[in-house]
């Protein structure tokens, strides 16, 4: 305290120091002083001091104008605007804060109304006789799909926290269904999926860790060679549960590889065709942060990508169970 005290009047204690100083140096050298009547070496004192602090009311009037209105000291004043602009800023965040919170309604209520006419069409594809135009309306059907299953979850990202059950999860029935719903991808790349981990059961959020499997399998499957295979396996390092899927694609460019989880960043492959959004992956990290989950890319161009979800050992949420 006391040094923010000597910081801010500085410059007046420094005035005061030279002018004892120099009234003292005055007396010293010259003999003649020693005559002069106090009233004289008084004046001269109180008309320097009166300069200087002329001086600063000069550079300092501009800063004081604002708070003219208030009754009080300086600090006073200052303390009491801060409080007002703090009040003023605290409305208008809840402001902002209700106005999100209506537009995340609104947009979630889309969200479901559009899933309403997929689940029409969804239908409607069992009627189709057709096989190859079929199997191009599902494929076309699975995008829109996840596009508005990355908008929903995007919306219900910021209320995670309120939106999640820890439980013990069994990693396999995950993928099987996350698997199960890019099937139509996969018959049309025929692409092979090695499945290996079983008996793996880690605590997280199913529906959460679905999404997040979901995103990473889709790139997978997005970026895949046709007749290529993904490899899905599992090990456990230093008593952490590892997910890991590979996949023999096109890869990742070594300058594009530190920017894979950035929002909207979609990179030079993704550049190159429309159905990039750079949000994937994005809402995947952003997902696994919250229930404590650490995702890794290794990518190497045109050899394929390696993708590692490390869950946690007990995380606060096990331990809030008691788990």
């Amino acid at each position: 305290m006391i040094r923010l005290f000597i910081r801010q009047y500085l410059s007046a204690i420094l005035f005061v120091i030279l002018l004892q100083l120099l009234m003292n140096l005055i007396l010293f050298l010259d003999t003649g002083f020693h005559g002069v009547s106090l009233l004289y070496l008084n004046i001269i004192w109180f008309t320097l001091v009166a300069g200087y602090f002329s001086l600063r009311y000069v550079k300092d009037r501009k800063l004081m104008k604002p708070y003219s209105k208030y009754s009080g000291t300086y600090y006073d004043v200052i303390h009491e605007d801060y409080k007002e602009q703090l009040a003023d800023k605290n409305i208008k965040i809840q402001e902002q804060k209700q106005i999100v919170l209506e537009r995340q309604d609104e947009l979630l209520a889309w969200v479901h109304e559009m899933k309403s006419p997929l689940t029409a069409m969804q239908l409607l594809m069992e009627k189709v006789e057709n096989g190859e135009v079929k199997e191009r309306i599902e494929n076309e059907w699975l995008r829109l799909y996840l596009l508005l299953d990355q908008q929903l979850h995007a919306t219900r990202l910021m209320t995670i926290e309120l939106d999640n059950r820890i439980e013990k999860v069994k990693v396999k029935d995950v993928l099987i269904q996350e698997i199960k719903a890019l099937r139509s991808w996969c018959f049309e790349k025929q692409l092979a999926i090695d499945l290996e981990v079983d008996n793996l059961t880690v605590h997280s959020d199913a529906k959460w860790l679905g999404f997040i499997v979901r995103q990473i399998l889709s790139n997978a499957v997005k970026y895949s060679h046709i007749g290529g295979e993904i490899r899905i396996s599992s090990q456990i390092v230093k008593e952490q549960a590892v997910l890991i899927v590979q996949d023999d694609g096109i890869g990742i460019k070594r300058e594009d590889l530190p920017r894979v989880f950035r929002k909207s960043y979609t990179g030079t492959i993704g550049r190159e065709t429309s159905a990039a959004t750079g949000m994937g992956l994005y809402l995947a990290k952003q997902a696994a942060q919250s229930l404590l989950i650490v995702l890794a890319i290794e990518s190497t161009e045109g050899a394929g990508t390696t993708v590692k979800i490390t869950f946690p050992i007990m995380n606060d949420y096990q331990k809030t169970l008691g788990m």
